[in-house]
């Protein structure tokens, strides 16, 4: 290794270039997590091939600054002529941002463009999701394998170069020898190494049951929203769990258990019979899925039309499915007013249990929120306290 390396690309920028594009980095995460209910749902993200680098548009807020209009430009303090008070909200009158009969002269939100790869839009939607009231079961524990960062050295490979040490190590060098603590001719002596381990685990097993209708009372919009939902949740549960596994059913008036490419791709039709697809789900976790050993979670969504001579039986289904499960999830897609005989109107009034969650989704927006009361920090820990 050369005794500098001031030539590679990372060290030409100054300190205060890196602080700049940090800021701006996290600029553009606070924006991307401030759309990321318009951006979840994006088309391109569904029904692309799921490895691609995404541009996504983002609305990013200006800081406030002050102006100078034509001719008031003038060196010196201002001082206004008095009259206001604490709480004042400064710039109400004359809004020019544009809105109304007449053409605004104020500039309007911004918007950018950026590149972000699938998985970075991904750990942005998952770092507060997890899997609520999940625990230790009797067959237990599968060991799974994960990186650990144990050490820092003055060796190792370049893709363990620790940056930040390594910039800390070199602003003391300089301070030491030029009396100026400052960022500059990187050097061997400055580096610093990450060393890692591979660390085995135990993890808990646990299983999804994703349930969706496919009914043809279940229109385009309906259908897409279902498969964005499970999109997202499977890419979730493979990301933070290992030993997760996944069993996808579609029902129209008779229920069967699908691979995962037919579940996101093949559309079907005909009527509606829910009850049929809550019975394969419990014979699936008798047959399969012990609760003495497996942490279990069915989810289910549809457009909540049923025959109406179901609905009870689906809400005696749903009982017994909480009662060996940790979490059964029901997502109603249905846009503007719907009326009280849909299962969400059901499941609302005879269906009091804390490990039933319910969510009805009117917009594409909504899907994101959806994942929260699934499986937010929030859900996640209230189940953990009780």
């Amino acid at each position: 290794m050369n005794a500098s390396v001031s030539h590679n690309p990372d060290w030409k920028l100054s300190r205060k270039g890196l602080m700049d594009q940090q800021r701006h980095k996290e600029k553009i995460k606070e924006a991307l997590k401030e759309n990321l209910p318009e951006i979840l749902s994006n088309e391109d993200i569904i029904l692309g091939d799921g490895n691609k680098v995404l541009r996504v548009p983002v609305r990013v807020r200006n800081l406030p600054k002050f102006r100078f209009t034509e001719g008031e430009k003038a060196e010196g303090v201002g001082q206004g002529s008095g009259g206001s008070k604490v709480g004042d909200v400064v710039g109400q009158a004359g809004d020019q941002s544009g809105q109304g009969p007449q053409a605004g002269s104020e500039p309007g939100t911004d918007y950018y463009e950026t590149d972000i790869t699938l998985d970075e839009l991904a750990a942005l939607i998952f770092e507060d999701l997890g899997l609520p009231n999940l625990e230790d079961k009797r067959a237990a524990h599968i060991e799974a394998e994960s990186v650990k960062f144990t050490d820092i050295r003055k060796t190792g490979i370049m893709g363990n170069l620790d940056k930040r040490r390594t910039i800390r190590e070199n602003i003391k060098r300089n301070a030491a020898t030029t009396g100026k603590a400052e960022f500059k001719d990187i050097r061997t002596e400055d580096l610093r190494f990450k060393t890692w381990e591979v660390e085995t685990k135990p993890e808990s097993n646990a299983v999804i049951l994703a349930m969706m209708d496919v009914s043809g009372s279940m229109g385009e919009f309906e259908k897409y929203i279902a498969r964005t939902f499970y999109f997202w949740m499977v890419r979730f549960l493979r990301t933070k769990y290992q030993n997760v596994e996944i069993v996808f059913i579609s029902h129209h008036t008779e229920a069967k258990e699908v691979t995962e490419h037919e579940f996101f791709h093949k559309g079907e039709s005909g009527g509606t019979k829910v009850s049929s697809v809550y019975q394969l789900a419990l014979e699936i976790i008798e047959q399969r899925y012990s609760p003495a050993d497996w942490n279990i979670y069915p989810f289910h969504f549809s457009d909540g039309d049923n025959m109406f001579s179901d609905n009870a039986l689906c809400v005696d289904l749903i009982n017994l499915l909480i009662a060996v499960s940790q979490m059964v999830g029901y997502g109603q897609i249905k846009q503007g007013w719907y009326p009280a005989g849909t299962l969400g109107a059901v499941y609302s009034r005879e269906i009091e249990n804390p490990k039933f969650r319910q969510v009805t989704i009117q917009e594409k927006e909504d899907v994101y929120p959806a994942l929260q009361k699934f499986f937010g920090k929030e859900q996640v820990e209230a189940a953990a306290a009780k």
